[in-house]
């Protein structure tokens, strides 16, 4: 691919990435497990996200124009590309089943109870479709408008509800203990794994190789300020108990917030700013997917995968939303199980064989520096 995105893209693509699915469904979970401590949990897997994220980029950084799919295959051997790239494409297909929970419930059970599931599911799809079909630059530019759309929820939200907002929720600090609060943090773990493994694919694609250092780690840390705020506003307006009855939290969220007079149903104005995001993590997913499938057969363009891998997303996501239990379960339990190995096993696994393969790494710098430079002197020319 020859297109590049900016590094304030790939920033927009982290935060959209995380934000739907931890906000929506993420919070309710965590509140079922840790009560008033959710935001602590929230905040140490923040902390963590922002590791793996840094190890990330470093591992990248090894061999800049190639990403860590191709770097396997580059260390390794071919066998080792294409098995990486199936297990990244069972990470994706488990990623898009947890995007159509976030985005077929917020819709579905709040606003259009009676429209048939497949209707919510062709819809993301197409979308999806279509984006990536257009170019990874299209989906950074609509995360661009996300990222707006996510700053300004969050400001409304805040304005609306902190007249309800009773600190004392979030009291006693570690209520059901150190261990169980670090425990919980697994199932905002599994956002970031999106968000860094996502970041694994597109790097290459990023301009300014010289700042993904601090691009990568803080678009991790502006994401976890956004989502953040809201099991903070959760505990203190809904109470934790209350927030964890709840499968979409921050509906009931939004239901209690009002600005004076003037705006009461909070529900439509977040969907409005909420959907975006959603799609974007629709489309991201999407996307690597099918690069993962592209690399597996060792295809040179994602685009003849497209389709295909829809059908299978899309069959995978209408199975899984198609039951709230089945959904809720899958979420809460095997989820993290398959997402958390994959999302911190690829890239820190990459980086400690680097270590052993610090002379074929260098070979390897040194061949790509050696192709490149015709290609310099014919731009020049």
């Amino acid at each position: 691919m020859k297109i590049r995105i900016t590094n304030g893209m790939l920033m927009a693509l982290v935060i959209n990435m995380v934000y739907a699915k931890a906000i929506g469904l993420t919070q309710g979970i965590m509140a079922r497990e840790s009560l008033s401590d959710m935001w602590i949990a929230t905040l140490f897997s923040t902390l963590q996200g922002v590791f793996i994220m840094y190890i990330t980029v470093v591992t990248t950084q090894r061999l800049p124009d190639s990403n860590l799919v191709e770097q396997y295959g580059a260390l390794f051997g071919k066998w080792a590309e294409k098995l990486i790239a199936l297990v990244l494409f069972c990470f994706f297909l488990g990623a898009f089943g947890s995007v159509m929970i976030t985005f077929v419930y917020h819709l579905m059970d709040y606003f259009l109870p009676e429209m048939p599931i497949i209707m919510f599911v062709l819809a993301g799809l197409t979308v999806g479709v279509y984006a990536i079909y257009k170019g990874l630059e299209v989906v950074a530019r609509m995360a661009l408008v996300g990222v707006f759309s996510i700053i300004a929820l969050n400001v409304m939200l805040m304005i609306g509800s902190l007249h309800e907002f009773d600190i004392r929720e979030l009291l006693p600090v570690f209520q059901t203990g150190f261990v169980n609060t670090v425990k919980t943090s697994r199932h905002n773990d599994t956002d970031w794994a999106m968000a860094t493994l996502m970041t694994a694919f597109i790097l290459p694609l990023v301009k300014d190789k010289k700042i993904w250092r601090k691009s990568g780690p803080v678009s991790i840390l502006y994401a976890g300020l956004f989502v953040l705020m809201w099991p903070i506003l959760e505990a203190g307006v809904l109470s934790p108990e209350m927030t964890g009855r709840y499968i979409v939290a921050c509906m009931q969220l939004a239901r209690s917030a009002e600005i004076g007079q003037f705006i009461h149903r909070y529900e439509m104005i977040m969907i409005a700013f909420f959907a975006t995001s959603a799609l974007v993590q629709t489309m991201v997913s999407l996307f690597c997917a099918s690069l993962s499938v592209t690399h597996l057969f060792g295809l040179k363009d994602y685009r003849p995968t497209i389709l295909p891998v829809a059908l299978i997303l899309g069959a995978f996501g209408y199975w899984v939303v198609l039951d709230h239990n089945r959904a809720m379960t899958l979420l809460d339990d095997y989820w993290p199980m398959v997402a958390l190995p994959i999302g911190f096993a690829v890239p820190l696994l990459l980086w400690g064989a680097g270590f052993l393969f610090k002379k074929k790494l260098k070979k390897l710098r040194e061949k790509a520096e050696q192709e490149k430079q015709p290609e310099t002197a014919k731009q020049s020319a």
